[in-house]
């Protein structure tokens, strides 16, 4: 059989090149020309099914809800936005050691039962992969192992098994006969998730993708990867640790920044129904410098510890470290403090953490840091039943943020008594054993946390 023939596209300006050399001619840049197929132009190209051209007026087109397929997995139904969708792309990555093979192979155990469903490792035995499902307790009747790293093999195996899930165990594993470079490389990787996303939309066969990531915690490969699939899940936490989370970070069926919560045991993972519970596992005594707070993610509200250090800074510039929260955010916070607070930090180390190795995105935890730094600074605990949460402006006011019943809901489930928020956030009916103090400046909400 004759090889398909090959061009070398530009990864950074997308220029096309018959051959490879050191530096692409049209922009200039060096190393970025990567192999791939040279592909004809495909007659009716695309997946909808309708006629050339045709055109339709949106007014006169009948909304369709996407059909869902539990995977028996409560939380990684969540981050799903409902569970699995027929025909939709899933990319899931995370750190070596993190659980995305042990939650995968869970998955697929339960989608057998009722689902036509092949896992294809490529970087295990297929003896490897019975003894984790052994290790687990998994009892994997009707599902499909496949070890095997050639795309076309793949694509093969998936349509005579008439897959309705398939599990590709990694992406960069995975080469195509039609380029000649190594598998992992960035043709290889984009050329072969293209083939799998034709198959997904051509047959209705939910495929999951695992990707690798960098050292920086990015998915490796092209960029173009994760504007090819339909969902991009990401795996959270520390692999020594207990807790994971995996945060839907792009979702074309449902909504974006849901989480799901798992507790990594020896019989693998299990969901967590109830997160705050787990993440608000505090000292029986308060402590200075530790509040609690109500971000949310995606849909639901979840309560969260921002412990915060202040300390002197003996030789050299004062240090910021930051994990869970944005350091850049801090930065802003202290020097909104200083000058419409009137608590100058710049001479002092600060150290914020939020417990539980969960990463907050969002400005509602704002008004905690201030408060558990303030804490820290006064050596003066806050109430174990106060909950806090709102923006801090540059001009020191207090900003509402999305959600703020809700939170004030979740807070009150789990024995909050007193809170501090924005005026904006105020409910107006109250909530039922919660007092409620609404705030529009810095200055005001100190007064409330002295």
């Amino acid at each position: 059989m004759a090889r398909a023939r090959t061009v070398y596209r530009c990864t950074a300006c997308g220029a096309e090149h018959p051959k490879w050399s050191g530096r692409c001619g049209e922009c200039g840049e060096w190393n970025t020309l990567a192999e791939e197929a040279a592909s004809a132009p495909r007659r009716g190209g695309g997946y909808s099914g309708l006629a050339d051209g045709a055109v339709l007026d949106l007014a006169r087109v009948a909304p369709q809800e996407a059909p869902r397929i539990p995977t028996g997995i409560d939380e990684l139904d969540r981050a799903l936005g409902g569970g699995l969708v027929r025909g939709s792309v899933v990319l899931i990555g995370g750190d070596p050691g993190i659980g995305k093979s042990t939650l995968l192979l869970q998955a697929c155990a339960a989608l057998a039962a009722g689902t036509p469903t092949l896992y294809v490792t490529g970087e295990e035995s297929p003896a490897q992969v019975a003894l984790r499902a052994q290790r687990l307790g998994l009892a994997p009747a009707g599902l499909r192992l496949l070890a095997e790293t050639r795309l076309e093999a793949i694509l093969e195996a998936a349509r005579r098994e008439r897959a309705g899930v398939l599990v590709v165990d990694s992406i960069q594993t995975v080469h195509t006969e039609a380029l000649q470079s190594a598998p992992g490389s960035v043709g290889q990787v984009r050329e072969c998730a293209a083939e799998l996303v034709r198959l997904a939309k051509g047959a209705g066969c939910a495929v999951f993708l695992v990707g690798h990531v960098t050292k920086e915690g990015q998915l490796a490969g092209p960029r173009v990867l994760e504007h090819m699939v339909d969902t991009v899940l990401y795996f959270e936490g520390d692999a020594g640790g207990r807790l994971r989370v995996v945060r839907a970070v792009k979702n074309r069926f449902g909504a974006v920044n849901e989480l799901g919560v798992f507790a990594m045991t020896d019989r693998g993972l299990r969901p967590v129904g109830n997160p705050s519970a787990i993440f608000l596992s505090r000292p029986e005594h308060a402590a200075p410098g530790s509040v609690v707070t109500v971000t949310r993610e995606g849909t639901r509200p979840l309560l969260l510890e921002v412990q915060a250090l202040v300390e002197e800074a003996h030789g050299g510039p004062a240090r910021r470290l930051a994990v869970g929260v944005d350091p850049n955010r801090i930065n802003l916070l202290l020097a909104v403090l200083h000058r419409h607070g009137g608590i100058p930090l710049y001479d002092r180390d600060v150290f914020v953490n939020v417990v539980g190795g969960v990463r907050v995105a969002e400005t509602a935890a704002d008004l905690a840091v201030v408060a558990a730094a303030v804490s820290s600074l006064r050596d003066r605990a806050l109430p174990r039943d106060l909950v806090v949460f709102g923006e801090v402006g540059l001009a020191g006011e207090i900003r509402p943020v999305p959600g703020g019943p809700e939170r004030l809901r979740e807070a009150a489930k789990h024995g909050f008594r007193r809170a501090v928020v924005p005026k904006g956030n105020a409910p107006r009916g109250g909530i039922e054993g919660l007092a409620v103090a609404a705030v529009t400046r810095l200055a005001e909400a100190l007064e409330r946390l002295d």
